[in-house]
């Protein structure tokens, strides 16, 4: 049994001492470095590594969680005195618990997702050196006059999850990142932006060139931006900032937020969300996957599924509580961290790509707004009222015009989302894999 076992197992056993009816406990340990350069020398060089346990205790119908990164035995047992003292204070919530023990188990070993790098750990140096050679690669775009920074990095992971109810997993993943924020122009005129990728095999990441020429020509092709005309135009969304518009509806089938009514979607089970043909699946299991886990936080088998089939909504995205809530079944989507207790939440989410690229979008919209990157936020969860400030390149007779900055897009969700048309450039690296999207029925606002 390992040391994280150990500390499971004796949080439990403290637990049930204190006087919990149920308990589970998740020990998460963690060790990264990350390295990052600026103007060819090395500018931060960090490593840290943790290890913290939480547990949540249930008495009767009230519960509550304590972490701590002191695991001692001596603190292990005072932090279930605790949590079971916070508990009998909570208020009454018929809905908390652990997931029924016939629920729990039968998940996939979790070597077969292929999440932990076999290869050695990259040295610090190595590190440097792929950091070095991305900032090379911005610098060396014609127009790029400064790197803020690049940077390089690497993590492991060890996830330890054991529950009253019988329930013992763990599962392990490994992750490196390299990144680059590159400048363009001088001046008050000077644009930024970015390329970023992450992978949990160092064989799988983009060559340390190709990144830091797309961050480059990023930078350079937003430079001299304009106010666009505005009004009521087709806008794309581009691979980047097509995601955002699908987390909104991840948070809409949410089921806390079904739970509470706070959602644009929440009549529409078995309606139309996106046009005919459009898919949203959900696959924890996918080898080497950016978000792939082995069981959810309660310990439910992870496993593929449909969240939208034929552009209709079958299914909500529910933890045990949200399930009991709305009188259903858990769908397995419990996430958690050890300071609190389970929500729902999705892993490796993908939209089904369309046949035509993002140019051919591009060409047919005629006059329009493609969007690269969204800042702010004013979208009401309840009634899909959507508004958003943005950057990116007006479109004239097809062909990308100029670029644009600070200006708004305006629309309703439950009316935009009926009328995406996706394009087939979705970055299949991602936890939410989606390509770009054409989407009719915004304003948009200088």
């Amino acid at each position: 049994m390992s040391a994280r076992d150990d500390i499971a197992e004796t949080l439990l056993q403290a637990a049930a001492k204190a006087g919990a009816d149920q308990a589970d406990v998740i020990v998460s340990t963690s060790a990264a470095l990350d390295i990052g350069v600026a103007d060819g020398a090395l500018e931060q060089a960090e490593r840290a590594e943790s290890r913290e346990a939480g547990l949540r205790v249930i008495v009767g119908q009230r519960q509550a969680c304590v972490s701590s990164s002191d695991c001692t035995p001596a603190m292990l047992a005072l932090m279930a005195e605790r949590a079971v003292a916070l508990a009998r204070e909570a208020p009454d919530d018929p809905t908390c618990g652990l997931a029924p023990s016939d629920l729990v188990g039968g998940h996939a070993a979790a070597e077969t997702l292929d999440l932990v790098d076999p290869d050695e750990p990259l040295t610090p140096k190595q590190l440097e050196a792929l950091a070095h050679s991305t900032e090379a690669a911005a610098l060396a775009v014609d127009g790029v006059t400064q790197v803020e920074q690049a940077s390089a990095s690497q993590s492991s992971m060890t996830i330890v999850l054991a529950a009253s109810n019988g329930f013992h997993g763990d599962y392990a993943r490994t992750n490196v990142t390299l990144g680059v924020s590159a400048l363009a122009g001088t001046g008050l005129g000077r644009e930024s932006d970015y390329a970023y990728e992450s992978r949990s095999h160092r064989a799988d990441l983009p060559e340390p060139e190709v990144i830091g020429r797309k961050a480059g020509d990023r930078a350079v092709a937003a430079l001299a931006p304009r106010k666009p005309p505005g009004g009521a135009v087709p806008v794309l969304y581009d691979e980047r900032a097509a995601g955002s518009l699908i987390r909104h509806v991840l948070m809409a089938i949410n089921g806390a937020q079904i739970a509470r009514g706070a959602s644009w979607l929440r009549d529409r089970m078995d309606g139309a969300v996106f046009p005919d043909g459009i898919d949203l699946t959900e696959d924890p299991l996918r080898v080497r996957g950016p978000s792939s886990r082995p069981f959810d936080a309660e310990g439910i088998a992870a496993k593929a599924s449909p969240l939208i089939t034929d552009g209709r909504l079958i299914r909500w995205v529910l933890d045990c509580a949200s399930a009991r809530k709305l009188g259903l079944e858990t769908t397995g989507n419990a996430r958690r961290g050890t300071g609190g207790p389970p929500q729902p939440g999705t892993s490796n989410v993908s939209l089904s790509q369309g046949s035509r690229s993002r140019a051919d979008l591009i060409r047919d919209m005629g006059t329009g707004l493609v969007v690269t990157s969204l800042i702010g936020s004013a979208v009401n969860p309840t009634t899909g009222s959507y508004s958003r400030g943005a950057s990116g390149f007006w479109v004239e007779g097809g062909e990308i015009a100029y670029p644009v900055n600070e200006i708004t897009v305006a629309g309703s969700l439950p009316e935009m989302m009926r009328t995406i048309v996706p394009a087939n450039d979705a970055d299949p690296w991602t936890s939410l894999t989606c390509p770009s999207l054409l989407v009719e029925g915004l304003t948009v606002g200088a």
